[in-house]
């Protein structure tokens, strides 16, 4: 049975109905749904399980954040592959496969026995993290979208703000409740239930394989041409639904994209590093493990109205500038948190750090679309996310360690309030090189 064209977006006669729905928000929102899901168990949840783990096994605090970095690594690594993939192929077989490769991972991680066991599941769940996480999310949609881009990864980053505030809080319960190896089983449940049908079934390669353009738009049909016409008119549509941008090589050429990666480096340091030490600083400080998950929660959920002001933002002002700005709150969030006397401006810096960190997943995916395009956005975000690696893989462990060298936490913030003034200063310096 044909599919309905009010659904998928074809080309309409000029003055028909338009769609009523472009099936790139279909896509979109469908991701929105797998995204936190998958966030919060392979990426939050071992936050969560951290303690619990160490308190079982005996392994050491820098033993274990050594295995989360080893999996930001070769996440890294594996993000040019499949980026490549991505541009070629599209994602549906392959955020299909890395579902079904997710579930096994955790339960894989719910049986260890050995640190060697534990550092092995990890590195699968790296390459499992580059198959199902943002960035293959974010080379769908940038194919999807060109004028709306910046809304729909504002959609899609919505649903992922709330990897934290749903899958924290649940984690900490079931580990309360069941234990934290009973807990991995239950969570692996969630990911076969939820992400691995709608992969298979909703996602497709792009605009083209519903016969529709970016965004959604159509074109007018005009008097119908015959013969040699009939030929370049069709070659002409085909142009039009044909996505265009820079090759990699030109692109990493330029300053611009050096500025973006040095940029997101930075960023990357805070984020990543915060949201594996903050739950131990919060207790260490003397705060309730409760009250740890709350402000985990309130950093997660202040995300969605950072990714909501981006949007509108963006629109007024350049992304470069907004994403400045965001970037801006994370440094007022981690100086707060730092040196709040009160559990309510622990709250009001975990909100502004989770504000401004909300924009980073979004900007980055809407700067790249804008600065070189997306007929090879996946290589080339690829290549920028294998640039960020060392700092994604590396700050888990340097934050452990420096904690470890200085005996507390403070060094630790102060490094990353300077990394997040950093990124700050080189994002002003980007330059579209458009």
């Amino acid at each position: 049975m044909a599919e309905p064209e009010s659904l998928l977006g074809r080309r309409v006669p000029s003055g028909a109905r338009r769609p009523t729905l472009f099936y790139g928000w279909i896509v979109v929102g469908t991701l929105a749904i797998t995204e936190p899901i998958s966030w919060g168990i392979l990426y939050y949840g071992f936050g969560v399980m951290l303690t619990p783990i160490q308190q079982e096994m005996g392994w050491s605090h820098a033993e274990l954040t050594g295995a989360f970095s080893l999996m930001l690594l070769v996440s890294g690594i594996m993000a040019v592959p499949v980026g490549r993939w991505l541009d070629s192929h599209g994602a549906r077989g392959l955020m299909t496969l890395g579902s079904c490769l997710a579930v096994l991972a955790t339960i894989g991680w719910a049986q260890v026995q050995t640190l060697t066991d534990f550092y092995l599941i990890w590195m699968a769940i790296g390459v499992v993290s580059a198959m199902v996480l943002y960035e293959p999310a974010f080379a769908v949609t940038a194919t999807w979208f060109v004028r709306q881009r910046a809304q729909a990864l504002t959609l899609l980053t919505l649903g992922g703000g709330l990897a934290s505030v749903i899958f924290v809080p649940l984690a900490t319960w079931l580990v309360q409740e069941t234990g934290w190896r009973t807990s991995l089983w239950i969570l692996a449940v969630i990911l076969a239930v939820t992400t691995i049908p709608l992969h298979a079934l909703v996602l497709r390669r792009g605009p083209d394989a519903v016969n529709a353009r970016p965004d959604g738009d159509v074109d007018p049909v005009v008097a119908a041409p015959t013969g040699a016409q009939s030929t370049s008119v069709a070659s002409a549509s085909q142009d039009r639904l044909r996505p265009s941008g820079v090759p990699v090589d030109v692109a990493v050429r330029t300053a611009a994209f050096w500025w973006l990666s040095v940029s997101f480096t930075f960023s990357l340091i805070a984020s990543v590093a915060l949201a594996v030490h903050l739950l131990p600083f919060l207790t260490g400080q003397g705060y309730s493990p409760g009250f740890a998950a709350l402000t985990v929660s309130v950093l997660g959920g202040s995300q969605i109205p950072g990714r909501l002001v981006f949007g509108p933002l963006s629109s007024r002002f350049s992304l470069r500038v907004t994403t400045a700005f965001l970037f801006a709150m994370v440094t007022v969030g981690l100086i707060l948190m730092l040196i709040a006397p009160a559990g309510w401006l622990v709250l009001l810096g975990a909100s502004f750090f989770g504000m401004g960190s909300g924009a980073s997943s979004p900007a980055r995916a809407a700067l790249v679309g804008d600065f070189f395009g997306v007929a090879n956005y996946g290589a080339i975000n690829g290549t920028m996310t294998l640039v960020l690696t060392a700092a994604r893989a590396g700050a888990p462990l340097a934050m452990g360690v420096l904690y470890t060298w200085t005996g507390g936490y403070n060094a630790v913030f102060w490094t990353l309030i300077v990394c997040s003034a950093l990124a700050v200063g080189s994002l002003l310096a980007a330059r579209n090189p458009s």
